[in-house]
């Protein structure tokens, strides 16, 4: 892996395009099966203080630009690396953060699903492996997700590109300071997913916001998932506030759609469905008789390929199931 400490903006994001054409490609794993080839480049910004990391189904030039190409900005949670999110196959000794995830491998599992599109998956990390506690730090933490956001698309700017912001835990705090830098919600972002990360929705910010895009667009999804956090004891006391976890917030969020959109409920024996707009919002709560942690499995229980694809004609052809059977792992890698 090619690491460059570089600033990214848009003038100079030929240069950056440069960059990503000479970039080594990362070999298939001999033990997994149609693993496409993959390249993958770094940036570090000292400046203000962040890692991403960009995974590209091929090169930059070999990219078919007649497809539409999926930007997926997914947004780290609180004290996790990048390679802990992307995930590998589990070793004696492997640190367990590896197999929490796996977002490398539902990509690889997508990438086979979408064939008529580009997949691009944009790991997004900050040195204080926290985005709530990066944003406190910035008086402008808004406009600087914003400019990263819009620089990282420009790089694609021959592609016909869409975008999606998807989030885990404190990774939804990056979503929420783009929803604060922005007036309106840009019609190029297809689909915002939250995945036990909605901590920061407050009614009087985001609702409106989300609901007018939501109606201006019937390509533009809204993914929630959440479990009962509230009744969660960790060490002897509560695992969130009455009404800090995503359990009330995701709730919340939907009481107050429902004020611009009629909802369908459905439950089955472990899960709360809400949907509306023909599956275009799509909102998902585990209850949790037990008062156990479910904090990641909602990721690694296909999770990532749930809110990438909920909705649309790609889930009607997978046999994947949210919260079922992990359906990626021949494309989990050694490494």
């Amino acid at each position: 892996m090619i690491r460059f400490k570089f600033h990214i903006q848009p003038g100079v994001v030929s240069c950056f395009i440069a960059l990503l054409l000479c970039l080594p490609e990362i070999k298939a794993q001999p033990t997994l099966k149609n693993r496409p080839n993959e390249r993958e480049i770094s940036i570090r910004n000292p400046v203000n203080k962040t890692d991403i990391r960009i995974n590209l189904p091929a090169s930059l030039d070999s990219m078919d630009r007649k497809k539409i190409t999926s930007l997926v900005f997914f947004a780290l949670p609180n004290g996790n690396s990048i390679e802990w999110t992307m995930g590998k196959r589990m070793r004696p000794g492997d640190d367990w953060h590896y197999d929490i995830q796996h977002i490398a491998a539902q990509t690889r599992y997508l990438r086979e699903l979408m064939t008529d599109r580009n997949l691009v998956v944009i790991y997004l990390a900050n040195e204080l492996k926290s985005w709530p506690a990066w944003k406190r730090q910035k008086a402008d933490g808004p406009a600087e997700i914003k400019r990263i956001v819009d620089s990282l698309v420009s790089v694609f700017h021959d592609f016909r590109t869409q975008v999606v912001l998807n989030s885990h835990s404190g990774g939804g705090s990056f979503i929420f300071g783009y929803l604060d830098a922005v007036k309106e919600i840009p019609d190029q972002v297809k689909r915002i997913c939250f995945i036990d990360s909605d901590y920061g929705y407050e009614d009087s910010l985001h609702t409106e916001k989300l609901a007018n895009w939501l109606k201006k667009g019937r390509d533009h999804f809204l993914d929630v998932l959440a479990y009962n956090d509230s009744v969660v004891i960790y060490n002897g006391k509560p695992l969130v506030s009455p009404t800090g976890g995503t359990w009330y917030r995701s709730k919340l969020l939907q009481q107050k759609l429902s004020g611009y959109f009629s909802f369908k409920t459905r439950t089955d024996t472990s899960l709360i469905y809400f949907n509306s707009l023909s599956n275009r919002i799509d909102i998902i709560l585990k209850t949790n008789p037990e008062g156990k942690i479910y904090h990641t499995e909602q990721v690694a229980r296909n999770g990532f390929i749930h809110t990438i694809i909920s909705g649309t004609k790609y889930a009607q052809r997978s046999s994947y199931r949210y919260w079922g059977d992990r359906v990626y792992g021949e494309f989990i890698s050694e490494r």
